[in-house]
Formats: C-alpha cells, structure tokens, sequence
C-alpha cells in the first residue's frame, strides 16, 4: 500500500492573495519586464511605467507618483525589473499603511450599532454573515437586521447566514420599510441584551436620491433610540468593479460617514491596484479583505501583504 504521507498543509491567506491577485499582478509584471528589460531608464520608459500602473487601476495620480519614485535618481542608469517591483512594493505599502486600521468594537457602546453599505452584488450581505461568525466566535451576541428589503434574495440569505453565525436575524417580508425595521432590530437587541446589531442596507445606486432619503432615514429613526448610532459605518466594495468603486465610495460619502471599507472579490480580478487607488484618494480605513466565498476568506486587512502580492515581490 503506497504512504502518500501527510497532507499538505492548507494555504496561508497570504498564499491565497498572492494567487487570488495573480491577474493583476502578471499583467503588472509583463509589462514592467517588457519595460526595463535591458533598457537604460529614461522618460519613455517612465511614461510607459505610468501606463501600466493605470492599465493595473492604480488611478492617474497614484500612476504619476509611483512612476515618479521609480525615476527618481535613476535616469541613465540600468534598473531591473525586480529592482522595480520591490519600489513599487515600498511606495504602495507607504500608501496604504496609513488606512490599514483593524476593525474593533467599542464595548462601552451596547449594543454597538454596526450599518452595512454597499452596491448590490458586491457582497455585502456575504460580508455581514461573515463578519456575524467571526464575531459570535470571539463570544459577542450578535443580532442581524435584513435591512435590504427591496430584494428578498438578500433577506433569505441573510437568515441562512444568521443561522450558520449562531445570530438572531430580524427580517420582514420584501418592499417593508427598511426604516421602520433598522429600530425594531435595535430594540430588539436591546431586550436580547446583545453586544452588537448588524444592519443590511439597499444598494440601489442607479436611484441614489431614494437611497439616500431611506440611507438618512435608518440612520434617523436609530438616534431615535441611540443618539451616537451607528457607532460603525462600512462600504463593501467589489474589486472587480474597477475604477467605479471610486465612484461608489464619493456616492456613498455623499450620504454617510463612512468609518471603513471592505474589498470583496479579490481574487481573479485583474483590478487588485484599485485599493491603493481607494486609499490615495480618500484615506478612508480598510478593515477587510475578500478573496474567496469561502467563510474564512474575509480576513483582515494588512498593507505589506497585499503591497507583496500587488507587486509580486517576495
């Protein structure tokens, strides 16, 4: 009987980001190898850096400042492709370090008020019954809010979640007033003595001014009871949307005071620069990132390991 021995260990996250970024990152490395191979730097070949960066989504002004660093000093001088990624791994680094923040409860706030935004099909109800389970693991009582009453998809997958989380969900039949729901969920997390409420919310971008009348209105009717909630305000972003992400979180901006952000849909996007973008542009906290659907696949966020996987560097 042939001893296959043991069974290789599971992937680490980083393992899975660096694959899950592979996309971005080839195209990042062809054209950085196609670049610099052989080739003294020189304004043609910064020029050309600059457009590979905005092919990457990097943004324009993210695009000039990294191509900027790499010349810096070095016109004339022979620079290879490596050299080149590990600049471009330290300048992104520098520009995300600033918004990697770790997601943390304030337990003076009970329950503390959590509300969920995000386009539909980003992943945010997703994001929400993973952020339950991870929280009801760490012992927190965790009360769910179905707030997405337009779709009824989202409410049955929310009460699926809340059951896999361990998390009461409290959901009304679709078109229900999201409002009206939002301060149920909040007294009855109250009488559940819970230690945080997670509220879903309507996507509905292409009709921004009802999103944003229902957006005020839940936030409205919960200082009703709370006068500080929500005490956190995340977007759920998916990677895959490129550079209208930017224009979600300006959308989204416009409406709430986003505390933080969460990339969903990491992995096989060939669009994993526009975080940087994001975080160039905005300064806003990334506290999560998704590369899979997988329950364990939202994991917080880190600017050295993804700026590693970005680049390809080692």
């Amino acid at each position: 009987m042939r001893d296959f021995g043991e069974a290789p260990p599971p992937p680490t996250f980083f393992e899975r980001l660096k694959e899950g970024l592979s996309r971005s990152t080839a195209g990042l490395s062809d054209n950085i190898a196609g670049i610099f191979t052989k080739r003294k730097l020189d304004a043609q070949s910064i020029d050309e850096l600059e457009e590979a960066l905005i092919k990457a989504d990097m943004g324009i002004a993210l695009a000039a400042k990294l191509s900027r660093a790499v010349g810096e000093g070095r016109y004339g001088a022979e620079i290879s492709d490596f050299d080149v990624r590990e600049i471009l791994r330290r300048e992104i680094a520098a520009v995300l370090q600033p918004v990697e923040k770790a997601f943390s409860v304030d337990s003076s706030k009970k329950p503390f008020v959590i509300l969920v935004a995000g386009v539909n099909g980003g992943g945010k109800t997703t994001t929400i019954g993973k952020l339950a389970k991870t929280l009801t693991h760490n012992g927190a009582k965790v009360v769910l809010a179905a707030g997405d009453t337009f779709r009824a998809a989202a409410i049955e997958q929310l009460v699926i979640w809340g059951k896999r989380a361990g998390a009461e969900v409290v959901s009304r039949a679709a078109g229900s007033d999201a409002a009206s729901l939002a301060f149920e969920s909040l007294e009855t997390a109250r009488a559940k003595n819970a230690d945080i409420l997670i509220i879903d919310t309507a996507g509905r971008l292409q009709n921004k001014a009802g999103l944003m009348a229902e957006l005020e209105k839940i936030v409205r009717v919960l200082r009703k009871l709370d006068p500080s909630a929500p005490h956190a305000t995340l977007l759920v972003l998916d990677a895959t949307t490129g550079q209208n992400a930017i224009g979600q979180v300006e959308a989204f901006k416009g409406i709430l005071p986003l505390t933080g952000l969460v990339m969903t849909k990491l992995d096989g996007t060939a669009k994993g620069g526009i975080l940087a973008a994001l975080a160039q542009k905005f300064s806003v906290p990334v506290h999560y990132i998704g590369v899979g659907e997988g329950e364990d696949d939202l994991q917080p966020f880190n600017a050295d390991n993804f700026a590693r996987a970005l680049t390809g560097s080692k």
